[in-house]
């Protein structure tokens, strides 16, 4: 029987190209795997972006001071706002399984334009064993 409307959303393409989602991004945004690489996050956040995966977005960026309220409610506009249309990864610099930081040099296309951006990231607690974290955009463009 064709799937049609009653197919999931899951067996849809990923938001970051990487395949099926439920696959490929899914299972980190449910918590059921943890991103190995730098890369590996920064796709799943692209994707948790595209499919407003807020939860997602809050729990792999610290920000230390900010109400987590406001924040996810930033969040959801932002995602609500943007028509997200593909991704790009430009450069990988370290951010591999034995790395505790690296950055990730990526194009994000929406509607109205590219984002370019040069990201950070980094280990919880400066550890092999923590998990990896957006930290900030170390160049932008827009």
């Amino acid at each position: 029987m064709p799937e049609g409307f009653s197919a999931s959303a899951d067996a849809f393409t990923c938001p970051c190209g990487g395949g099926v989602y439920r696959l490929c991004c899914a299972p980190l945004h449910r918590g059921l795997k943890r991103a190995e690489t730098a890369e590996e996050l920064m796709r799943s956040r692209y994707s948790a972006f595209a499919r407003a995966e807020v939860g997602y977005l809050l729990a792999t960026h610290p920000e230390q001071g900010r109400d987590d309220k406001v924040r996810r409610a930033e969040l959801l506009r932002s995602c609500r706002q943007t028509r997200w249309l593909g991704l790009t990864i430009r450069e990988v610099r370290a951010g591999g399984s034995d790395d505790l930081e690296g950055t990730v040099v990526f194009e994000a296309r929406y509607r109205g334009g590219v984002l370019k951006e040069s990201s950070l990231f980094q280990r919880r607690d400066s550890s092999l064993a923590g998990d990896w974290l957006y930290i900030r955009a170390v160049a932008l463009e827009t």
